[in-house]
């Protein structure tokens, strides 16, 4: 594996202003955040994707962003809404090729923001949503 900022951080060769520490999972503050509080969340077993990520571990990472989310809107830290984001392959925009889970803190005006394009925004007929519905219960 090259070289991995996150598991930098998680070892303690680099600085992070870390807000959740447990044995699987770290919380710290983006370098380059949207908006004051931004936080990132990641297991601390190196994994690119979600594939091949722990679900237990998956679902602590979670567990720890609703945690944090929490706190953000506890905190004192302007929030009017929040998005939890997470890229997954570099196709849906990752950059940094260890799992994290972005807690974003949003605020009126702020410029930023997940929105869908007209691009393939079709409403397909209930059959072939039946399809795929279909093919994504056979493996699950």
């Amino acid at each position: 594996m090259e070289s991995c900022i996150f598991c930098e951080i998680i070892n303690g060769k680099r600085e992070a202003s870390i807000v959740h520490d447990d044995d699987r999972v770290l919380a710290f503050m983006d370098i380059f955040p949207i908006n004051p509080g931004h936080t990132l969340v990641i297991p601390k077993v190196h994994c690119a994707e979600l594939t091949g990520l722990d679900p237990d571990i998956g679902a602590q990472i979670f567990k720890v962003a609703m945690r944090v989310e929490q706190a953000i809107r506890q905190s004192g830290i302007p929030c009017a809404g929040t998005n939890l984001y997470l890229a997954n392959g570099s196709i849906a925009g990752q950059e940094v090729f260890h799992l994290h889970l972005h807690v974003i803190p949003r605020l009126v005006g702020d410029g930023s923001g997940f929105r869908f394009g007209s691009v393939n925004r079709s409403h397909p007929p209930r059959q072939a949503l039946n399809e795929f519905a279909a093919k994504i219960k056979t493996r699950l």
